[in-house]
């Protein structure tokens, strides 16, 4: 296909290109009919992965704290 050809593509289209195999066009799938939908952030916004709040959750040492150093 051109790039004129894949602008004007059908908006239910899309294009495959899985490793091994030549790219194919395939239907989308409806993300609302997977029976875990109701787990997205699609369907609750509780769901959404918050990057910021998972990094600050590390764990800080503080001066008094004991630990041991491994050398590997």
């Amino acid at each position: 296909m051109t790039r004129d050809e894949i602008s004007v593509m059908d908006g239910g289209k899309c294009i495959l290109q899985l490793r091994g195999v030549r790219p194919f066009f395939s239907d989308k799938y409806d993300l609302t009919k997977h029976p875990n939908f109701k787990l997205t952030a699609d369907y609750d916004k509780k769901y959404t992965f918050d990057i910021e709040k998972y990094l600050n959750r590390r764990m800080k040492l503080k001066a008094d704290d004991v630990y041991d150093v491994i050398e590997i």
